[in-house]
């Protein structure tokens, strides 16, 4: 279980979809504050791998695992070995997810099912899964979307919503998870400098310009505040964004 002063020393995270971006930057910030760390990853295990070596070059023990959370059984399944691997599980880290942007008429059945099966299903049976081994402390923390919040233009019908949907997740698993002292929040992130939507692309300077702060994000920056989220006792059932002021 998670201690109340916001250490994480000893304790077990599992990230998913943490080779890279925002979920490789929280599991060395997980590490960084004690925990030792399992992450998933589906392709990229070179990635993965440096991640893991990442953490354990901070003296805390790390674990890659490759697991689809598009995949029912590998969704859940990626929980209870990244419990038996570390010995238990204190904190979960949902970040697996896919993007899928365009023009309503334009999105497939397979897009369809595809965004939900990660974005929603997969975040929904790890939940589950984590559920089940968690003890009084236990933490969810889910990263969803500022396009929850606030939609700046076409194109993020089936996004934003597979997203809008782990916010009633979230508050749902608070109330249920709530009388055995675990906790579960969600972070909605604004344009992040990434691999995937990098600060120097050529959509950045339309995306920066819809912040407050007039500028992309980092990836370290999301994380700090999912590791305060991971050791906060009490906290629950709430939406944070860092998003730059997106949503001002």
């Amino acid at each position: 279980m998670t201690t109340t002063d916001g250490s994480l020393n000893g304790k077990a995270a599992l990230v998913t979809g943490g080779s890279r971006g925002i979920g490789a930057a929280t599991a060395v910030r997980l590490a960084r504050t004690g925990a030792d760390v399992a992450l998933t990853y589906v392709s990229d295990k070179e990635a993965a791998e440096g991640v893991v070596q990442a953490v354990t070059a901070l003296g805390r023990r790390a674990v890659a695992l490759r697991a689809d959370a598009g995949d029912a059984a590998e969704a859940a399944g990626a929980v209870d070995r990244a419990a038996e691997a570390l010995g238990g599980l204190d904190v979960l880290v949902n970040n697996a997810g896919v993007g899928v942007l365009g023009p309503l008429d334009g999105l497939s059945l397979d897009d369809v099912d595809r965004v939900l099966a990660v974005n929603v299903r997969g975040v929904f049976l790890a939940s589950q899964a984590a559920a089940a081994r968690m003890g009084e402390g236990g933490r969810i923390v889910t990263i969803g979307t500022c396009m929850t919040q606030r939609v700046p233009g076409p194109g993020g019908t089936l996004y934003t919503m597979s997203k809008a949907a782990l916010v009633g997740l979230t508050r749902a698993l608070a109330r249920e998870l709530g009388p055995r002292g675990i906790t579960a929040t969600i972070v909605h992130p604004g344009p992040i400098d990434t691999d995937l939507n990098p600060a120097d692309g050529p959509y950045a300077a339309v995306q920066a310009a819809m912040t407050a702060l007039g500028r992309f994000g980092r990836a370290e920056e999301v994380a700090d505040l999912v590791a305060y989220l991971a050791g906060a006792a009490y906290v629950t059932g709430a939406e944070f964004a860092v998003d730059g002021g997106h949503a001002a």
